[in-house]
């Protein structure tokens, strides 16, 4: 008798599912040593791998530096910088500044905690470092050294449970705002 997985089962069939895990997301710096610092030094995500590579792209030779920052399910934030001033100018870090554009992770009570603790210890940015309530959940944000906003969350308790409200009226809610029903679904705050 086979034991076979759920996942071999799908692969068996050629039909893929979802993407498993976000791998990485990738941003330009200008200065991978503060970079570094902020996150191994403040954030506590260590630096797992750094390529330092030279690439003919989009038609030119480019020297950059590529480096990942760990986090506990695999995936990364990783980041470039390039040798040359010319293609730091042309795929430089021009981070938006909106807080509706940010990195959201997911942690626990005390690991917040800690990183708010760290963040004020570091008097690290201060004016943009914040906490908000969103009801489902608590949010811990601050911006790194290339000004990319990063969100640290901890789910409320049962969150669960609004999850599953979420997912099942998803599709319905979605084509309600669409339609001009703008009436607020959070029932949490």
């Amino acid at each position: 008798m086979s034991t076979r997985t759920e996942d071999q089962a799908v692969e068996d069939r050629g039909v893929g599912g979802p993407p498993m895990r976000l791998h990485h997301n990738a941003y330009v710096t200008n200065d991978q040593a503060a970079t570094r610092e902020f996150y191994e030094d403040i954030i506590g995500m260590p630096l797992v791998a750094t390529w330092k590579e030279s690439d003919v792209l989009f038609g030119k030779e480019r020297v950059y530096c590529h480096t990942f920052y760990g986090m506990a399910d695999g995936s990364a934030l990783a980041f470039f910088q390039f040798a040359s001033p010319e293609d730091q100018a042309e795929f430089g870090p021009e981070m938006p500044h909106s807080p509706f554009q940010h990195i959201a992770t997911k942690v626990d009570v005390t690991t917040q905690a800690v990183l708010e603790k760290k963040l004020q210890d570091a008097n690290w940015k201060p004016e943009e470092t914040y906490v908000l309530e969103h009801g489902y959940c608590r949010s811990l944000y601050t911006v790194d050294p290339n000004g990319l906003l990063l969100e640290f969350t901890v789910d409320a308790p049962g969150v669960e449970e609004a999850d599953a409200e979420r997912r099942a009226t998803a599709r319905a809610d979605l084509e309600s705002w669409l339609a001009g029903d703008y009436t607020s679904n959070n029932n949490y705050r």
